[in-house]
Protein backbone atom coordinates (compact mmCIF):
# COMPACT_ATOMS: atom_id res chain seq x y z
CA UNK A 1 0.00 0.00 0.00
CA UNK A 2 1.27 3.51 -1.17
CA UNK A 3 2.11 5.72 2.12
CA UNK A 4 -0.37 8.85 1.83
CA UNK A 5 0.70 12.50 0.91
CA UNK A 6 0.83 14.91 4.16
CA UNK A 7 0.45 18.58 3.20
CA UNK A 8 3.09 20.57 4.91
CA UNK A 9 2.30 24.14 5.28
CA UNK A 10 5.25 26.81 6.81
CA UNK A 11 4.65 28.85 10.13
CA UNK A 12 4.74 32.09 9.43
CA UNK A 13 7.21 32.56 12.65
CA UNK A 14 9.50 29.91 12.93
CA UNK A 15 9.76 29.63 8.93
CA UNK A 16 9.55 25.67 9.50
CA UNK A 17 7.42 23.37 7.20
CA UNK A 18 5.55 20.89 9.41
CA UNK A 19 2.61 18.89 8.26
CA UNK A 20 -0.91 21.16 7.93
CA UNK A 21 -3.04 19.17 11.05
CA UNK A 22 -0.07 20.26 13.30
CA UNK A 23 -1.00 23.97 12.85
CA UNK A 24 -3.19 26.26 13.58
CA UNK A 25 -4.75 28.39 10.42
CA UNK A 26 -5.73 32.34 10.47
CA UNK A 27 -7.84 33.46 7.54
CA UNK A 28 -8.66 37.13 6.58
CA UNK A 29 -12.09 36.44 4.82
CA UNK A 30 -13.47 38.58 2.21
CA UNK A 31 -15.11 41.68 3.25
CA UNK A 32 -17.04 44.27 1.61
CA UNK A 33 -16.33 46.75 4.19
CA UNK A 34 -13.17 48.39 5.57
CA UNK A 35 -12.57 46.64 8.86
CA UNK A 36 -10.34 43.74 8.94
CA UNK A 37 -12.12 39.92 9.18
CA UNK A 38 -9.66 37.90 11.13
CA UNK A 39 -10.32 34.94 12.29
CA UNK A 40 -8.76 31.37 13.29
CA UNK A 41 -10.29 28.65 11.02
CA UNK A 42 -10.58 25.08 13.35
CA UNK A 43 -11.76 23.52 10.15
CA UNK A 44 -8.86 23.97 7.40
CA UNK A 45 -12.05 24.70 4.84
CA UNK A 46 -12.87 28.54 5.61
CA UNK A 47 -12.64 30.48 2.61
CA UNK A 48 -10.35 33.75 2.20
CA UNK A 49 -6.37 34.27 2.50
CA UNK A 50 -4.63 31.70 5.02
CA UNK A 51 -1.77 31.88 7.19
CA UNK A 52 -0.21 29.05 9.66
CA UNK A 53 1.09 29.48 12.76
CA UNK A 54 2.89 26.62 15.28
CA UNK A 55 0.93 25.63 18.26
CA UNK A 56 2.93 26.83 20.76
CA UNK A 57 3.58 30.65 22.57
CA UNK A 58 6.94 31.66 21.81
CA UNK A 59 5.68 31.72 17.77
CA UNK A 60 2.65 33.52 18.96
CA UNK A 61 5.11 36.01 20.71
CA UNK A 62 7.26 36.29 17.66
CA UNK A 63 4.66 37.23 15.12
CA UNK A 64 2.68 39.57 17.51
CA UNK A 65 5.92 41.38 18.04
CA UNK A 66 6.66 41.98 14.72
CA UNK A 67 3.24 42.25 13.23
CA UNK A 68 3.82 39.39 10.86
CA UNK A 69 -0.20 39.12 10.72
CA UNK A 70 -0.99 42.76 10.03
CA UNK A 71 1.81 42.41 6.91
CA UNK A 72 0.37 39.05 5.62
CA UNK A 73 -2.85 40.54 5.60
CA UNK A 74 -2.14 43.91 4.45
CA UNK A 75 -3.99 45.32 7.18
CA UNK A 76 -4.66 45.85 11.05
CA UNK A 77 -5.36 42.54 13.12
CA UNK A 78 -7.61 43.42 16.61
CA UNK A 79 -5.85 42.26 19.69
CA UNK A 80 -8.79 39.94 20.09
CA UNK A 81 -7.17 37.71 17.46
CA UNK A 82 -4.17 37.26 19.19
CA UNK A 83 -5.93 36.43 22.54
CA UNK A 84 -8.19 34.11 20.41
CA UNK A 85 -5.31 32.26 18.96
CA UNK A 86 -3.47 32.05 22.58
CA UNK A 87 -7.19 30.36 23.89
CA UNK A 88 -6.59 27.82 21.13
CA UNK A 89 -3.10 27.57 21.95
CA UNK A 90 -3.31 27.42 25.48
CA UNK A 91 -6.49 24.37 24.90
CA UNK A 92 -4.07 22.59 22.35
CA UNK A 93 -1.37 22.31 25.48
CA UNK A 94 -4.11 20.67 27.83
Amino acid sequence: MPNKHVPLRMCMACNEMKPKAELLRVVRAKSDDCCCNVFVDKTFKAAGRGAYLCKNLDCLKRVRKSRRIDRIFSCKVPDEVYLQIEEEILVEQQ
